[in-house]
C-alpha cells in the first residue's frame, strides 16, 4: 500500500510552484559552477527555508554526478520530536513539487533487522523539515535517475550510539552505489535561541560566529568524531545536526574506503552586531573519496 510523506513545507519555507522551483534551483546550480564528481559519496547541507539557505545549498548538491547511484540515505536531526536512537520513515514515497522519491524498502528492512532503529509515524515525518529541504535539491539533480532514499531521522544520540550507528552504516558508504545526504545548519546565535558565545578578540559579532563556526568546520575536515564531541562540549555551537554529522564522521571512520570532508561554502542569514541581533549560519561541505590514498584506510 503507498504512503506518500507530503511536501508539507512547500508553499512557506519554499515555493510549491514547480516551474518557479525548478528556476531557483537551476539558478543556484549554476551560480554554483561546481564539477560534478563520481567521487563525491556525501554531503553536509543546510536546512532553512530556501530564501535563507537555497544558495548556499547548491555549493553540496551540485557537486553530486547521479550517473551511479541508486540510493540516497537521508540523515536529518530531529526538531520536534524526541528520541534517544534513530527512526525510519514508514512512508513509501517522498513527495516534492518537482517529481517524488520512492523509499528504498529493501534498505529500510536490514536496518530495522538490527534492532537499533524505531520507525516514527507519519505526522512526525510530515513535522519534521531538515530531511524535506533535501529532498527538492535531490529530486533535481537526480532527474531521469532511477533513484530512491533511505530517509533516518537522527535523534538526541549519545556517543555511545553515534559511534553504533557509524558502524553498522560503514558498510553503506563504502557501496559507490550508495550516496549520503547530512542535514545540518551551524551556529544559531542571539537570545531567542539562548546562545550569545563572543569572543571580542574577533572584532564584531558575527566574526565571532564565523570563527567559531569555522573551527568547528576545520574539526570536521579532520574526520574526528572524539575531537568534534570535545569542540562541542567546550563551545557548546548549535549546530543542529551535530549528531548526523557525528554519525557521519564515525562512518567514515569504520569504512574501508578513505574519505575525506571538505567544506566549500560558509554564509550567514544576516550579520550580528549587537546583542540584540540573531543570526543562522550555513555550510555546505562534500565528503570525497581521496584517491591518493588508495581504498586502504592504513595507506
Amino acid at each position: 500500500m503507498e504512503r506518500a510523506r507530503r511536501a508539507s513545507h512547500a508553499g512557506s519555507w519554499y515555493t510549491n510552484n514547480a516551474r518557479k522551483l525548478e528556476e531557483e534551483l537551476d539558478g543556484w546550480l549554476t551560480a554554483a559552477d561546481l564539477t560534478k564528481s563520481p567521487d563525491v559519496r556525501a554531503v553536509i547541507a543546510p536546512h532553512a527555508g530556501y530564501s535563507y539557505s537555497g544558495r548556499c545549498a547548491a555549493y553540496a548538491f551540485g557537486n553530486i554526478d547521479p550517473t551511479n547511484i541508486s540510493t540516497v540515505f537521508l540523515l536529518g536531526p530531529s526538531h520536534h520530536y524526541y528520541t534517544p536512537n534513530c527512526a525510519l520513515t514508514r512512508a513509501t514515497i517522498y513527495c516534492t513539487p518537482i517529481g517524488d522519491l520512492p523509499v528504498d524498502h529493501e534498505v529500510i528492512k536490514e536496518l530495522n533487522a538490527t534492532g537499533k532503529f524505531e520507525f516514527m509515524d507519519l505526522s512526525v515525518d510530515e513535522a519534521e523539515h531538515s530531511m524535506e529541504m533535501h529532498l527538492p535539491y535531490l529530486s533535481k539533480v537526480f532527474q531521469g535517475h532511477n533513484v530512491k532514499v533511505v530517509p533516518i531521522l537522527v535523534g538526541a544520540l549519545n556517543s555511545q550510539n553515534e559511534a553504533m550507528y557509524g558502524q553498522l552504516l560503514a558498510k553503506y558508504v563504502d557501496d559507490p552505489k550508495n550516496f549520503f545526504s547530512i542535514s545540518s545548519d551551524f551556529c544559531h546565535w542571539g537570545t531567542r535561541f539562548s546562545y550569545t558565545y563572543y569572543d571580542k578578540s574577533h572584532g564584531a559579532i558575527h566574526k565571532s560566529i564565523e570563527a567559531l563556526d569555522r573551527m568547528g568546520m576545520e574539526i570536521i575536515e579532520t574526520g574526528n568524531p572524539g575531537a568534534f564531541k570535545q569542540y562541542l562540549q567546550e563551545y557548546e555551537n548549535t549546530i543542529c545536526g551535530r549528531h548526523p554529522i557525528s554519525v557521519l564522521l564515525h562512518m567514515l571512520k569504520n569504512g574501508s574506503t578513505k574519505i575525506k570532508i571538505g567544506f566549500v561554502r560558509y554564509e550567514q542569514s544576516s550579520q550580528c552586531k549587537s546583542m540584540r541581533d540573531s543570526s543562522v549560519s550555513y555550510a555546505s561541505a562534500a565528503a570525497t573519496v581521496d584517491t591518493s590514498a588508495g581504498e586502504d584506510k592504513q595507506g
